[in-house]
């Protein structure tokens, strides 16, 4: 092994954004059928499983800029899959009817995805590497 090669695999940037382009790819495969991205497909399960649901949580829960999440609410909400309705000053989102029909395309979507990672890497270690890089994620993002 090269240095170059030594740098690259024990960085946690270069392996990280590499095990990203990887899962990207699988999961766009697998949320194809439901017309959605994952990204979109996962802010639409947050919608459905909490109706009434603000921008603050949303972006909370999915990790994302504020702008990022408006962007994202604005195309469904033109796809006519999620609606804005103001409480006060506050502004909720809920899904449409077309919009929760969605739920079950999405969820054999997440689940299908699920199935083929863990068929390459096992289940318990998929299972176990999501943990990992989920609590180092917390850990990074409190600084």
């Amino acid at each position: 092994m090269s240095d170059i090669d030594k740098i690259l695999h024990h960085c946690l940037y270069f392996t990280a954004n590499s095990l990203a382009r990887a899962i990207s790819r699988m999961a766009e495969e697998a949320f194809r059928p439901t017309g959605l991205s994952p990204s979109h497909a996962f802010l639409m399960m947050l919608v459905n499983d909490t109706p009434g649901i603000g921008q603050k949580a949303l972006c909370d829960q999915l990790h994302l800029a504020p702008s990022t999440v408006t962007r994202f609410i604005d195309t469904l909400v033109y796809r006519g899959y999620l609606e804005r309705r103001s409480e006060g000053k506050t502004s909720r989102v809920y899904a449409t009817t077309a919009g929760a029909e969605l739920q079950e395309p999405i969820a054999e979507a997440w689940k299908g995805l699920h199935e083929r990672y863990a068929e390459i890497l096992g289940r318990a270690a998929g299972d176990d590497l999501t943990a990992r890089i989920d609590a180092a994620s917390e850990k990074l993002n409190q600084t």
